[in-house]
């Protein structure tokens, strides 16, 4: 794909700290605890050093802070040092108030001369001491804020996840119950067996006649109880989810800024997006557009405004992101964005292209054209017919029944887009989009299109819908005939798709192209069965239009998955599992 990043300028956004000692601290803290479940993890297929490691536990002996030997506790350290990574204010209080209790434990037992005379004591109690003193070095590097609702979500999972999980256990142990006295065993007795097993990872057997399930019974109650406190943990560090999206002042002032600078990016009027929230630049004269997606602070296209106030705008809400422990990142960012956004500390991958057609270049002469035109005649001689109208023109009653038709005709459940498309059809306030409804030769409705305004004479396609009866070649007859007849609305230039990997697919195809191309070429064409990456580039290429590329922006490579995870949802292509439908914010979005 060529050189698809950007050179990251060494000054970056200020964050909060408290000096090299301080950072130096947070850094130690949490490769502590790197390290901690490396043991944990090594122990639990290292059986010697796993058998090691329990003994020092059980005979008055002392590991390291969190060092308890196992997958489980692995799991639970991983999640520690994930979250203070991340600078979590709620994971840092936890690991103190933890190690601070472990510390005082170590020092009292320090005081009986047996526990004294081993000396792998004295080395947990350093390290403990140690961890302690970190975390309090580092202290002012852990200020991400959780969610205010944290506390009262992370106690109704502790209770109802472990009253659930408690009548599991119990159930399973009543189905798998291998005693020979079985029946002396009440339900009563089997739960309690059962709960004791999730909250001590073990049940003194010899209290429980009638009650011997099999070892596999055994370990899937201890996987309920890790689950169980996994689930705790998220709930009580999670980010904040609740953010105020655009009040009517905020659409007010953003349609403001696009009527004065909105020819710059044709991406910017889906920044009007009501899911969205908005940070402004001091002099309000620049604002960045944003969702939280699974704990990532997801923006899309340039900044708006004018350019030279973007810093503004990008510096708060870099910071606003750090505040509250949310990954930064930014989908399909042009390249003077891409290029400030780098000066910023954010680093850049290239997505793909953006296809533009300058109306007065567009022509279907040529042979290059033979193919595009020869579809286009064929549909005209069909009876086609297109009307083009701005959505302010079109009657209320009219508007309704195409909502009604888009809405028939989407395909899927879920409504797709984010990035590259409104997510709403009709709203008064989208007067200067401009419509077009396709016709048959009998005069029935067979596809719409719906564009944006992109500054005063530029057009960004939005919705795409038709008929799946209807010809096929209805959509490029439809845009042929946009921009056949721009002059109508005053259009000198339209946006149609993007293509992701363009790139590849153009230079993988052609003569001399490297084998790592054509691999990467040939692993796209395969997944395009189900994503149709190469049939959009195909589809837009036959335009012969402008390709402009677009960026992604993050600051760490690691957040790369997060983030894909985060788009994929905000586009509509993936849910958030476990919620029931009705339980989901539904968000009108259309797939561009």
């Amino acid at each position: 794909m060529g050189d698809a990043r950007f050179a990251v300028d060494t000054q970056s956004t200020p964050e909060r700290g408290g000096g090299a000692a301080s950072r130096r601290a947070y850094v130690l803290a949490f490769w502590y605890l790197r390290a901690v479940a490396f043991v944990n993890f090594l122990s639990a297929v290292w059986v010697s050093l796993g058998q090691d490691v329990r003994r020092h536990n059980q005979e008055n002996l002392f590991t390291p802070y969190l060092l308890t030997a196992g997958f489980a506790s692995g799991v639970f350290t991983v999640f520690l040092a994930i979250t203070m990574r991340r600078r979590k204010r709620a994971a840092w209080i936890l690991n103190l108030v933890l190690s601070g209790v472990f510390l005082a434990l170590f020092a009292f037992a320090m005081s009986f001369a047996e526990i004294r005379s081993h000396p792998q004591n004295w080395i947990s109690l350093a390290l403990t001491a140690g961890f302690v003193v970190t975390l309090l070095a580092g202290r002012r590097e852990f200020y991400a804020k959780g969610d205010r609702s944290n506390p009262r979500l992370a106690v109704s999972v502790a209770v109802g996840g472990g009253l659930v999980a408690s009548l599991l256990a119990g159930l399973l142990i009543t189905v798998t119950n291998q005693a020979p006295d079985a029946a002396r065993s009440t339900f009563w007795e089997r739960w309690h067996y059962g709960t004791l097993r999730l909250i001590t990872v073990a049940a003194d057997e010899a209290r429980f006649p009638g009650i011997a399930p099999p070892n596999w019974a055994n370990v899937v109650v201890n996987v309920l109880s890790t689950v169980l406190v996994l689930a705790v943990f998220y709930a009580a560090f999670r980010s904040r989810r609740a953010v105020d999206p655009l009040t009517e002042e905020d659409e007010k002032l953003l349609r403001e800024l696009l009527a004065r600078h909105g020819e710059r990016d044709s991406l910017g009027y889906f920044a009007l997006r009501r899911e969205k929230s908005v940070v402004w630049s001091p002099t309000r004269k620049a604002a960045v557009a944003y969702r939280v997606v699974g704990g990532v602070s997801l923006a899309s296209g340039d900044p708006l405004g004018d350019p030279e106030a973007w810093p503004g705008a990008i510096a708060p809400w870099l910071a606003e992101s750090r505040a509250h422990g949310w990954i930064p990142a930014v989908m399909g960012a042009g390249e003077e964005a891409g290029t400030v956004y780098a000066r910023h500390g954010l680093d850049a991958l290239e997505l793909g292209d953006e296809a533009l057609v300058d109306v007065a270049e567009f022509t279907l002469e040529g042979r290059a054209m033979r193919t595009v035109r020869q579809a286009y005649n064929r549909v005209r001689r069909a009876g086609y017919q297109v009307r083009i109208r701005r959505h302010a023109d079109i009657p209320a009653e009219e508007m309704a029944a195409l909502v009604e038709r888009a809405d028939d005709w989407r395909d899927g459940a879920t409504e797709r887009g984010f990035s590259m498309a409104l997510g709403r059809l009709g709203d008064p306030e989208d007067g200067q989009c401009v419509m077009l409804e396709c016709t048959d030769g009998e005069g029935r409705l067979r596809a719409l299109l719906s564009f944006v305004p992109w500054g005063p004479h530029g057009l960004s396609l939005d919705l795409m819908r038709r008929d799946r009866d209807s010809d096929n070649g209805l959509m490029e007859f439809m845009v042929i005939e946009l921009l056949q007849r721009a002059g109508e609305t005053g259009t000198t230039q339209v946006s149609l798709n993007f293509a992701m990997f363009r790139s590849v697919f153009e230079r993988g195809g052609r003569l001399g192209a490297g084998p790592v191309l054509r691999l990467w070429r040939s692993l796209l064409s395969f997944f395009s069965r189900w994503w149709q990456i190469e049939s959009l580039y195909r589809a837009n290429a036959k335009y012969r239009p402008i390709w402009e590329p677009r960026f992604l922006l993050f600051e760490k490579s690691a957040d790369l998955p997060r983030i894909a995870l985060a788009s994929a949802r905000a586009e509509g292509f993936l849910e958030a599992p476990g919620l029931p439908k009705w339980l989901h914010r539904r968000h009108l979005e259309t797939h561009r």
